[in-house]
């Protein structure tokens, strides 16, 4: 989907990472909104590089990379297109109940994940 400020609700728990899958059709950095349970809202650095075939600016693992770019009337070989694995900290210790993507144009996510917290050892608190 292309980003356009849409807010994803989550099953409230705690996670450490918000992973997604991604393409730019420009090097894009913008903030994604942590949503917490008690209502507290931290911004976090999406950071996305461009799609056309080039070294991650920002350090994403590559997560795809197609053999030519396909357009609506013709097929350009040599030329291929990135999709990214980026992810995203969950900083606060705190039940996160959603999150909201940035209001960017160029910035698209085909798929999202949560990584949950690891559960604390006994008597220790998170």
């Amino acid at each position: 989907m292309r980003c356009d400020g849409q807010f994803i609700a989550v099953e409230a728990g705690r996670f450490d990472w918000l992973h997604l899958l991604t393409a730019s059709e420009r090097r894009a950095e913008d903030v994604v909104e942590m949503h917490f349970a008690d209502g507290s809202v931290d911004p976090e650095w999406l950071r996305v590089s461009d799609f056309w075939a080039a070294p991650a600016w920002f350090g994403e693992a590559t997560a795809f990379a197609t053999p030519v770019m396909h357009y609506p009337h013709h097929v350009q070989r040599g030329v291929s297109a990135m999709l990214w694995s980026q992810r995203v900290p969950v900083t606060r210790r705190a039940d996160l109940s959603g999150f909201r993507l940035p209001r960017n144009a160029a910035v698209h996510v085909f798929a999202a994940t949560l990584q949950r917290t690891a559960v604390p050892e006994a008597g220790h608190d998170q």
